[in-house]
């Protein structure tokens, strides 16, 4: 029979089918962990061996073992099954105590150690699990008796492992009494878990005679189950505990276009970009003229591209031409040693891999510090590079990446804001006698090249979608249109128009807080982003209008938001102080946070301009201008490569702007004026107002006048279409603990409910002023960035990691450290805790090494000395004229009734004060510390040079 040939198929006639990838979640990894006071192994070996076979647990975590060091390792082997391994630490200096823990021989572990601690016992160890971060497991034993070191030793070692491990389980007898929120104990230990953001979820009995002494501490793991057990010859129960590991599943692709910007592309546009080529009769001719030639230019030399990027995690710096040589070099080295299989070109192709690995180090390392040297002082750019390096990329859901989706977040965001306008029934009117205006401001000066020069370059470098050029790369081109960006700037001027084209928003969406529903549209809330040319212009008028404001003594001077050498620091200074000494004078403080619903948004024009022209003296073509800038305002909404349509916008002053929050405090104005007409004491910060009286038990007078200047405020607030939120305006009593209670008892009757804590400015007050919420606040937020930046601490520079420390660590130790004057040390030690713990991560100190020389080295001072820096910089500023004047005017210099070596020494005069309250009052403790300094330090000639001589003392006190 004649064999039949065989036909082999042409490739090139097979049709491709194109095959989509199924994204899949990798497998979740769980484990079954017990936990329990076993009291003495030596007797009960076997019953935990079997306890470990019986329920299949993959770990068996020990205290109170009463191993010693003779029997210890035979007692452990027999309760160790088959295919299991231990850990322990047996205690040496007297009976009683040990841990142990006994798990799977196939789980990766390896034994850390993190100090010894006097107060505790504890083995640990990081569990290893494939595709998923470590895990850090800590067993520990405390003796019954109390011990003030618990705490401190405790937190000490929290402050090191919450820096290392996303992933952390603690479990053992803390011999707390949890279940009680009277014991003092256990609101220690509740404060230091809240302030790591830890979780305790034993809720129930562990003992036989009652109390939950054994917990369970976690952080980044799933619990799924806690069930306590009696199931051990021991008086306390077993605590069995599911619990699992699972990474995020990886994100689909987007569709993204752009343009590719580089060295040689800035060269070629500098070459055919023509600075003269501005034409138009009118500032939006003009600004046309300018963006057509800039298309025209770039679509030449980096025409736009769309293209679909997979979301993998690819390093930038793998893009630099060097990288890319290196490669090429290596992948021919490979070839030709795979081909020839000679040791030769084997030795040759690791040469070359090693080079490559060395250019792909220092590559990214100077990515990295590029972008932190130019964002150093944007903390927000800086947070966005490491939260990207450290965290999962977090997108919206599929499904809101659609037009459609973009056209509800519009048509919502504009409602929620209409809605609002027609809620306010203006019933009540009020009227306010205006101050003389003395002089106008009728148009604004035109600028030169210089000023617009610097204007661009001292402004941020965040772009948008509508901006023309992106931002960095016009700084780098500035000098080839700069010319036509002085000439828009100068029409705008002259004419009193704004540019139509930089009226346009772009809207992101971005939900308010992590763990909310992401498909409920009141969970998001806006985000502007305005052209950057637009922001110049403003730059430019809002120097002008604020050097106005400043000569005419226009600015209320209770208002501390957005103006030179105010903050939210001087604000609450301000506040706590005459709180304080309203106290030492055995007073009560009453203390109203007002909260106004998008009072932005809100903002009528017409009432705007009206305020403008008759209250601050604004007329003529500038009056046109900032009309011209407020109306016919629009915005759309933007979700990954999906917009809405467009959206007018008819109230409200510009979001994300830099009038915006000047023009808002010209609105607000006259609520200054309605407040002090009712003798009433205030403070505002933008839209934040806060306004407060002093009483004696039995004097109700004074919180009578408070709430009926309340209900003057909220018909003002009214007429100008601000929406007071009664429910969100919070009230809090300050002074003795029972002069409290009487005056809450009566604000009740006043239908003002009083809270033992609030949050102002960004500051938790509590009604005795300790600040010890706002501490432990602090703390977490300043651990939970440190964890961040400790984990990439190995690819940037020591100088780039310092940086990122003083960005996001010291930053929070010394926000609104002057309130913090007069506390104890105690009272401040967990803010040195972090100090402590960023030290080590920039310098990798080992754990139980001493720290004071670490800071020494490093020229860092200590938190009581940052805190006594503060509040003397910021005396030597009020009597330099560089802070507010309610600061200046609490400062007395002191003056003796006869002529003696102090005169003329710069002193200040201290109060009298009676308790620790006046003790801690601003007004008290800054005299003070500003008393103990040096002559030299005191009468420095600049701020530099004070700030320099003061650093310079307080080292010296605190290290030599």
């Amino acid at each position: 029979m004649q064999k039949r040939a065989v036909r082999l198929s042409n490739q090139r006639n097979l049709v491709h089918i194109p095959c989509k990838k199924v994204l899949t979640s990798p497998k979740e990894t769980k484990l079954k962990l017990a936990a329990l006071n076993v009291r003495s192994l030596c007797n009960k070996s076997f019953l935990i061996n079997n306890l470990i076979s019986s329920f299949n647990l993959d770990f068996m975590l020990l205290t109170e073992t009463w191993l010693d060091k003779n029997t210890g390792n035979i007692v452990l082997v027999e309760s160790t099954p088959p295919n299991y391994k231990h850990e322990s630490e047996i205690r040496e200096s007297k009976k009683g105590g040990g841990v142990s823990a006994l798990f799977r021989d196939n789980i990766a572990t390896r034994r850390l150690s993190f100090g010894v601690f006097s107060s505790f016992e504890y083995v640990s160890f990081k569990i290893e699990l494939k595709q998923t971060p470590p895990l850090l497991c800590i067993v520990m034993y405390k003796p019954p008796e109390h011990s003030q070191s618990f705490i401190d030793d405790f937190t000490e070692m929290l402050s090191v492992v919450c820096t290392d491990f996303d992933g952390l389980v603690i479990t053992g007898d803390f011999n707390v009494h949890v279940d009680n929120v009277n014991d003092r104990n256990a609101k220690e230990l509740n404060a230091v878990l809240e302030t790591f953001g830890l979780i305790q979820h034993v809720s129930c009995p562990t003992h036989s005679r009652g109390h939950t002494l054994d917990l369970l501490i976690t952080r980044g793991v799933i619990i799924y189950n806690v069930s306590v057990v009696d199931v051990a010859p021991s008086d306390h129960f077993c605590v069995f505990i599911d619990l699992s590991v699972a990474p995020k599943p990886p994100p689909g692709p987007a569709v993204v276009q752009g343009r590719q910007i580089n060295e040689s592309t800035r060269a070629q546009f500098v070459e055919m970009i023509n600075p003269e080529n501005v034409s138009g009769a009118n500032v939006d001719e003009m600004l046309n003229s300018v963006t057509s030639s800039i298309l025209n230019v770039l679509d030449a030399i980096a025409p736009m591209k769309v293209k679909l990027r997979k979301h993998r995690q690819k390093a930038p710096w793998r893009n630099d031409d060097l990288v890319r040589a290196q490669k090429q070099q290596c992948r021919r080295a490979e070839r030709k040693w795979r081909k020839s299989k000679l040791q030769v070109h084997y030795g040759i192709y690791k040469a070359e891999l090693y080079a490559y690995n060395q250019i792909l180090c220092r590559t990214r390392e100077r990515y990295f510090s590029e972008i932190i040297g130019s964002c150093s002082s944007n903390s927000r750019i800086l947070f966005t590079t490491v939260n990207r390096l450290t965290n999962p990329p977090t997108q919206l859901p599929i499904e809101l990446v659609c037009a459609p989706k973009c056209n509800e977040f519009a048509v919502f965001f504009n409602d929620k804001v209409q809605g609002i306008k027609k809620a306010i029934n203006s019933t009540t009117h009020i009227t306010i006698q205006r101050p003389p205006t003395h002089s106008k401001l009728t148009h604004f000066v035109p600028v030169t090249d210089q000023i617009v020069q610097e204007t661009i370059t001292r402004l941020s470098s965040s772009t948008c979608c509508l901006d023309v050029l992106p931002t960095r790369f016009l700084k780098s081109v500035l000098n080839s249109v700069l010319p036509s960006i002085t000439k828009i700037v100068n029409m705008s001027l002259q004419s009193g128009i704004f540019p139509e084209a930089l009226k346009t928003a772009v809207i992101k969406p971005l939900l308010k807080k992590s763990g909310l529903d992401p498909t409920v549209l009141n969970n998001y809330r806006p985000i502007s982003n305005l052209p950057f040319l637009g922001k110049v212009l403003e730059k430019v008028v809002y120097q002008q209008l604020t050097d106005f404001l400043l000569l005419n003594n226009s600015f209320d001077v209770f208002q501390s938001g957005f103006r030179p050498h105010h903050s939210t620091e001087t604000a609450l200074i301000k506040v706590t102080n005459d709180i304080r000494l309203n106290t030492d004078d055995g007073k009560v403080s009453v203390l109203i946070l007002l909260d106004l619903s998008a009072a932005f948004d809100t903002v009528d024009h017409g009432i705007l301009l009206h305020r403008l022209q008759d209250w601050v003296g604004i007329s003529g073509s500038a009056l046109s201008w900032l009309k011209s800038y407020l109306e016919d305002r629009k915005y759309f909404v933007e979700i990954g490569s999906c917009v809405s349509d467009y959206m007018g916008l008819n109230c409200g002053v510009p979001q994300g702007s830099i009038l915006g929050p000047l023009l808002f405090n010209l609105y607000m104005l006259p609520l200054g004026q309605l407040i002090r007409s009712n003798n009433i004491s205030y403070h505002n910060y933008a839209d934040d107002t806060q306004i407060y009286v002093s009483l004696t038990t039995g004097e109700y007078g004074p919180v009578d006048s408070l709430n009926h200047c309340l209900q003057q405020i909220s018909a003002w607030m009214q007429n100008n279409f601000l929406q007071l939120n009664s429910d969100k305006t919070e009230v809090i009593v300050f002074g003795p603990q029972k002069q409290r209670e009487i005056v809450s008892s009566y604000l009740h009757s006043l239908s003002l409910k009083p809270s033992n804590q609030v949050r102002n400015l960004g500051v938790i007050m509590d009604s005795d002023l300790n600040f010890n919420s706002h501490i432990k606040s602090v703390t977490s937020a300043a651990f939970y960035h440190l964890k961040n930046i400790a984990k990439i601490k190995n690819i940037i520079s020591k100088r780039d990691l310092e940086i990122l420390i003083h960005a996001f660590v010291s930053s929070r130790l010394d926000y609104c450290n002057g309130l913090l004057t007069g506390l104890s040390k105690r009272a401040v030690k967990q803010l040195q805790y972090i100090q402590n713990a960023a030290a080590r991560v920039l310098t990798k100190t080992r754990k139980y090494d001493h720290i004071s020389p670490v800071l020494r080295s490093l020229h860092w001072l200590p938190v009581p000395q940052r805190i006594d820096f503060k509040a003397a910089l910021l005396v030597y500023k009020s009597l330099h004229g560089h802070a507010p004047k309610y600061i200046s005017d609490m400062l007395v210099p002191y003056e003796p009734s006869r002529t003696l070596r102090t005169s003329g020494a710069g002193l200040l005069l201290i109060p009298r004060v009676r308790t620790k309250q006046g003790e801690s009052a601003f007004q008290y403790s800054a005299a003070k510390i500003w008393n103990s300094l040096p002559e030299g330090v005191r009468q420095a000639s600049s701020v530099f040079m004070f700030k320099s001589r003061l650093k310079t003392f307080l080292f010296s006190r605190v290290y030599d």
